[in-house]
C-alpha cells in the first residue's frame, strides 16, 4: 500500500501565520504538523510516500524530510497548483499509486489513542475497497457526516448539513482500492468549486463497498487547521509528552523500532541536536533501548504498541 499525505492549500485560516509558511510546517508544540500525520502511516506499516504541495511550498518540504532515506522509507513529491479539493490528491498520484491501494491523510489531521495503530493496520490488512474513520463530534454541522442502520453500517453520508443524521464525522484519513482514481476522474466540483471526498466516499457508498471504522472514547482527533485548534493540538502534545514521558510522533523514534533505522543513525540524529529537548530525546532511546523499564514505557504507548 502507498501513502499519501495532502499538504497543499492556502492556508487562508491560519493568516497571517501562514502568509510565508505553508500551514503544515508550522509546529504542533515542538515538531512540525506533517510529522503527525506522517507518523500515522509510517505506524501503519507504509513505507512508500508522496506528499502533495503547492509548487512555492514543495522545495521547504524536500529540505525538511529529503527523500525518506535517513527515516528507511521512500518519500516522493507532487504538485498542486490550486486548491481544487481532496480527491485531486489521487489523481495528481496516479504514476506513483499505479497497480497499488492508497492511504490517503490530509496533512493537519493528528490522530491519538490506545490501540490506535493495532486498529490502523488492521484496517489496512482487511480492506477491500474503501474504509474511513468515524469520530463523535459536538458540531457535526462543519464535518462530513456519516449515518448508520441499526447495524452500524453506513447508509449515506452529508457534507456539512445543516440537519446532521448523526454525530459522527469522517476524519481526514481516508484507505481506498485502485479504483479510486478511475472514480476520482467522475467527479464533478461542487458549489464551492471542488471535488469533494465525501463524493468520491458516497461512490463508494452506492456500490456497497464503504467500510467505517469507528474511533471510541479512548481516541483523540484533531484538525489543526485554525489558530484555536493549532493551539489545542500543541497544548494536548505538550501535556501528554511532559506527563508520560515519550514523544508524539517522534519519525526517528518510530523507525528505530520498526527497524527501518539503525542505533548508530539514531544516536547521530539525536547528537546533530543535542542541545534541544528533541535530541536529548533520541540519544535517551538509543542508550536505552535494552533497559527492560524503558520498554515498559514503550509498550504503553499508544503511538509505538505494535513494535517490541
Amino acid at each position: 500500500m502507498k501513502g499519501i499525505i495532502l499538504a497543499g492549500g492556502s492556508g487562508t485560516r491560519l493568516a497571517p501565520s501562514t502568509d510565508s509558511m505553508n500551514k503544515h510546517l508550522l509546529a504542533v508544540f515542538d515538531k512540525p504538523m506533517i510529522y503527525y500525520p506522517l507518523s500515522v502511516l509510517m505506524l501503519g506499516g507504509i513505507k512508500e510516500f508522496m506528499i502533495i504541495s503547492t509548487p512555492a511550498d514543495r522545495p521547504r518540504f524536500e529540505t525538511l524530510l529529503g527523500d525518506g532515506a535517513s527515516l528507511g522509507i521512500s518519500i516522493s513529491y507532487k504538485d498542486q497548483s490550486n486548491p481544487n479539493g481532496i480527491p485531486e490528491a489521487l489523481t495528481i498520484s496516479k504514476e506513483f499509486i499505479a497497480d497499488d491501494s492508497v492511504a490517503l491523510i490530509l496533512g493537519d489531521n493528528i490522530f491519538y489513542g490506545q490501540g490506535f495503530t493495532t486498529l490502523l493496520r488492521n484496517a489496512i490488512k482487511n480492506h477491500r475497497h474503501a474504509t474511513v474513520f468515524g469520530y463523535r463530534v459536538k458540531d457535526p454541522q462543519r464535518f462530513g457526516v456519516v449515518e448508520f442502520d441499526a447495524y452500524q453500517k453506513a447508509i449515506s453520508l452529508e457534507e456539512k448539513p445543516k440537519e446532521p443524521k448523526s454525530d459522527f464525522a469522517v476524519t481526514g484519513l481516508y484507505i481506498y482500492d485502485n479504483q479510486a482514481v478511475e472514480l476520482t476522474k467522475k467527479l464533478k466540483p461542487s458549489n464551492r468549486g471542488e471535488l469533494e471526498i465525501t463524493d468520491l466516499n458516497k461512490e463508494y457508498l452506492k456500490r456497497g463497498k464503504l467500510d467505517v471504522e469507528l474511533l471510541g472514547r479512548g481516541f483523540a482527533w484533531m484538525d489543526a487547521g485554525t489558530h484555536e485548534s493549532l493551539f489545542e493540538a500543541s497544548e494536548f502534545v505538550k501535556i501528554t509528552q511532559q506527563r508520560q514521558g515519550f514523544k508524539l510522533a517522534c519519525l526517528e523514534e518510530i523507525a528505530y523500532y520498526l527497524g527501518y533505522i539503525s542505533r548508530e543513525a539514531l544516536y547521530e540524529k539525536g547528537k546533530s541536536m543535542e542541545k534541544n529537548d528533541y535530541g536529548q530525546y533520541l540519544l535517551e532511546i538509543a542508550d536505552r533501548k535494552h533497559s527492560e523499564q524503558y520498554w515498559d514505557r514503550i509498550e504503553k504507548n499508544p503511538m509505538l504498541g505494535l513494535v517490541k
